[in-house]
């Protein structure tokens, strides 16, 4: 309980922090929402009144806390961008989008790190733990955004598997959203899972080294059930631990893979209002964000401690 207690305040305490940081960097950038919205050719009035209407006429302080009052409240405010549109309403309807392709992604992250984490694990010289090896850190190595253009380019325009550009929201063709949403799950998940796969592999080639390993094959035990019975748990703690940051970076939206593929998430959504200045949209986003971030630490830790027992929070 106290481990969930100080986890809250911590959690309370670095939302604040994100809200307040955000907000100082904002101001401190010249121009604001109304003069992008009404153009160069706006006269001076029109501005004033477009100021006044979204309270940018307002002192700094004044704006950031009555943000946060509302944001205390539930009341996200309304976006300056998007012409007094609430925030609530912009974010959930892009929220499904984001959490649909961050669940897919890390459904690939996972099964593509169990698929090359275990063949021919503890086998140093074997040719296939050096294929795996070399696929692991060109994964590491190959941006997802250059991934996304890369398939764009191949399974988009050359053979067509998908329509560039086009998004099948889920009400008009479930089959046809998450058709759009495969491609970008693995630009985000390759690279992601070719850093589990490095993890997990060097975790289990030095579990494989240590003592109790070493005793259990020597008294017999099959490799494979002294793999899966007394190393791979052992192993996985520090992989879990960088699965757990890939969790938290995947579902606060990415933001790169989104603009290239052009689908309506969470992270066009946080460029768009951060290109208009729209502040208060931009906060709630980051907010959000950080919320993901720290959750998905949150529960790593919870499930570190399920694995080893030892372990205590």
């Amino acid at each position: 309980m106290s481990f969930l207690v100080r986890r809250l305040a911590l959690t309370l305490l670095t939302l604040f922090l994100v809200s307040l940081l955000t907000f100082v960097c904002f101001s401190l950038i010249p121009g604001d929402a109304a003069s992008l919205i009404l153009g160069t050719e706006a006269g001076e009035e029109q501005v004033a009144a477009l100021r006044e209407e979204f309270g940018l006429d307002r002192s700094a302080a004044e704006r950031y806390f009555s943000w946060l009052r509302g944001f205390a409240g539930g009341n996200l405010g309304n976006s300056v961008r998007f012409r007094g549109e609430a925030i609530s309403d912009l974010v959930l309807s892009r929220l499904p989008v984001t959490f649909s392709l961050a669940l897919l992604s890390m459904v690939f992250i996972i099964l593509l790190s169990l698929l090359f984490s275990l063949p021919a694990v503890g086998r140093a010289g074997s040719l296939l733990n050096r294929i795996i090896n070399t696929m692991a850190a060109a994964g590491i190595s190959v941006p997802g955004f250059f991934l996304g253009v890369l398939f764009i380019w191949v399974f988009g325009i050359l053979f067509k598997f998908f329509s560039p550009g086009a998004f099948v929201p889920f009400g008009e063709s479930p089959r046809g959203f998450f058709g759009c949403l495969v491609f970008p799950a693995l630009a985000i998940a390759i690279p992601n899972a070719a850093i589990v796969i490095k993890f997990l592999r060097s975790s289990i080639a030095a579990q494989l080294e240590s003592p109790y390993a070493r005793t259990a094959r020597s008294k017999g035990a099959p490799f494979s059930l002294v793999l899966r019975r007394h190393v791979l748990k052992n192993a996985l703690i520090p992989a879990v631990t960088i699965l757990g940051m890939i969790t938290g970076e995947v579902f606060s939206g990415s933001i790169v893979i989104e603009q290239v593929f052009t689908i309506p998430g969470i992270g066009r959504l946080l460029i768009t209002s951060i290109n208009s200045r729209d502040y208060p949209l931009v906060q709630t986003l980051l907010v959000y964000i950080a919320f993901a971030v720290i959750l998905a630490n949150t529960l790593v830790d919870i499930v570190i401690q399920f694995i080893d027992p030892r372990i205590r929070l």
